[in-house]
């Protein structure tokens, strides 16, 4: 299955992902400055919820298309099956 992201979408995971990039480095910065340990857990904890965000849309991206294909008739039973099952696993993996 390949995943089409386009316009909006794009933009919208591509920021999510670059707002995880800064904060990571803001953890990354904050650890070598000996930093209080609760800052530090405060700001891995927003770095965390933006990766999971940007997983979460793309999951949701993947989703969406699989269904616009299954109403296509694009996918026959064995690979809506398929598909369902990497998909559901795809999105227990940052449950």
């Amino acid at each position: 299955m390949e995943l089409d992201l386009a316009g909006a979408e794009l933009k919208a995971v591509l920021n999510r992902l670059r707002r995880a990039q800064g904060q990571i480095a803001g953890v990354i910065r904050m650890i070598e400055e000996g930093r209080d340990c609760e800052e530090v857990v405060t700001q891995l904890a927003a770095a965390s919820r933006a990766l999971d965000r940007a997983g979460f849309a793309i999951i949701a991206t993947g989703l969406q298309q699989c269904l616009a294909e299954a109403e296509d008739g694009r996918a026959n039973g064995e690979d809506r099956d398929a598909t369902r099952a990497r998909l559901e696993k795809l999105f227990l993996s940052l449950a």
